[in-house]
């Protein structure tokens, strides 16, 4: 018979909502979710688990570029694997290792490194961004390795992750982007559009159902802004994620998008919207020097840019960016929480996390009535 332990405590999940449930674990599994009396029903002579706070999944971040000193564009494994374990002491249980545009050779061989943590378990897969982007919107990303998308490179990071790239973010208005989309698209990788100048005809086109685009990297960040007369990639987007046929990335830290554009964004896709932190090397770190692909970064007041002022990242964790969107956006904690979850997963092509449902791997987080974070449950085990 085996041997199961409970947590019981208000539960918010996209499969279950609870303001006194239990979750039960059995292994590295959840064997099930119940409100309390019903699993008081079906245990009458266990011991009753005493209320831990808010029980949410555990978070995925499905763009990640490091934190803690630590960086994911890396061929060093015990450098990301550092970087995940600060994220994942922080309450994200599932990161997406994200690369950005170096040198072709650097790129792959960061592929070849980190597939082996996705196959280890480490990371959840891997994000590549770029270097098929807009010159024009290239933000923090190196201008001196973008390039017009390349079939051969983009078949040699494919083949190079062996099944572990998640998702490639592209600019669809560059030449050669539908052949280089179809390729992921035949291997199974999410292809996702940022760092773009395409008006709104060709960026709308590009996503679903008409093109191969499933999701919008960091919405209104590489992009031109939202204007009524040239409503441009912004516009699509959140077009298309209304219709409900992509997930629109949102970095919820308060610094690259105000809660204004927030709120705007969840009011009109609530369950298409993915929050994610972009966070590089500083995340956690104090102001200083450090680095984004190739580019040095300085921080200053916890904001990260490179040279030209761009932006270069973020150094939020994710549960920040979730209390984000519900104190300052007003979005319902269920919304948020789904953002931060399984809305991501799915983005990802991930299975068996982002939920609290029978079955899923047993990941979730504790927190209190202000979302700050008590507890972490990492494939059935209490880091904290």
């Amino acid at each position: 018979m085996r041997t199961e332990s409970h947590i019981r405590g208000r539960i918010v999940s996209a499969a279950h909502s609870f303001d006194d449930g239990v979750v039960s674990i059995a292994g590295q599994r959840i064997a099930a979710v119940r409100g309390f009396d019903e699993w008081k029903a079906a245990h009458p002579d266990s011991p009753t688990p005493l209320p831990v706070g808010t029980v949410l999944p555990g978070l995925v971040d499905i763009h990640n570029h490091g934190g803690a000193g630590h960086r994911l564009d890396t061929t060093d494994p015990d450098e990301a694997v550092a970087a995940v374990e600060y994220h994942r002491s922080q309450g994200t249980t599932t990161v997406l290792a994200s690369i950005v545009t170096a040198a072709p050779e650097d790129m792959v061989a960061q592929v070849e490194t980190l597939r082996e943590l996705a196959e280890a378990g480490v990371i959840g897969g891997i994000h590549a961004e770029g270097p098929f982007l807009s010159g024009v919107r290239c933000g923090a990303q190196d201008p001196r390795y973008l390039m017009k998308p390349d079939p051969v490179l983009a078949r040699r990071l494919v083949e190079a992750a062996d099944g572990q790239l998640r998702i490639m973010t592209l600019a669809p208005e560059l030449p050669g982007f539908g052949t280089v989309a179809r390729l992921l698209a035949e291997y199974g990788v999410t292809v996702s559009l940022g760092h773009s100048d395409a008006d709104f005809a060709t960026f709308l086109n590009a996503l679903r159902p008409h093109g191969f685009a499933g999701s919008v990297t960091h919405l209104a960040n590489g992009m031109p802004p939202l204007h009524h007369r040239e409503s441009g990639p912004v516009a699509a987007a959140l077009t298309a994620a209304a219709r409900g046929r992509v997930t629109v990335e949102l970095i919820g830290d308060g610094v690259h998008v105000d809660s204004g554009f927030g709120a705007l964004v969840f009011a009109s896709a609530p369950e298409r919207v993915a929050l994610i932190t972009d966070a590089m090397q500083a995340a956690g770190m104090p102001d200083g020097s450090y680095h984004l692909g190739p580019q040095e970064v300085r921080v200053d007041g916890g904001v990260a840019r490179v040279a030209s002022g761009s932006i270069a990242g973020g150094t939020a964790h994710l549960l920040r960016c979730v209390a984000w969107a519900v104190r300052e956006c007003g979005v319902p904690l269920t919304e948020a929480v789904r953002a931060a979850t399984l809305t991501p997963a799915r983005t990802a092509g991930l299975e068996e996390v982002g939920d609290l449902a029978a079955g899923y791997h047993a990941d979730l987080i504790v927190v209190d009535a202000d979302l700050r974070l008590r507890r972490v449950l990492h494939r059935g085990r209490w880091l904290s």
